[in-house]
């Protein structure tokens, strides 16, 4: 199990980014999967974990979109 754990500071960036009406769905979507992983024990799931990994290979996606892409693919399951 990985114990590593959304930092305070991405997950306050990621709680804005869910309240704000502008964010993408994908913005929102690892934004939630951060905000899951601050205290819980939860690790990303595989769907979560393509969709993250397309997010950092793709040119199309702001700063802070692949910030939350990151943050979850390093608390994804080691044995993937």
């Amino acid at each position: 199990m990985n114990k590593k754990r959304t930092s305070p500071n991405v997950a306050s960036r990621a709680a804005q980014a869910l309240s704000d009406p502008n964010s993408s769905a994908t913005t929102k979507a690892l934004a939630a999967s951060a905000l899951s992983q601050v205290n819980r024990g939860h690790q990303t799931g595989t769907a979560t974990e393509d969709l993250a990994a397309r997010v950092l290979s793709s040119p199309k996606y702001s700063t802070q979109t692949k910030e939350f892409a990151a943050s979850v693919l390093a608390q994804s399951v080691r044995e993937r």
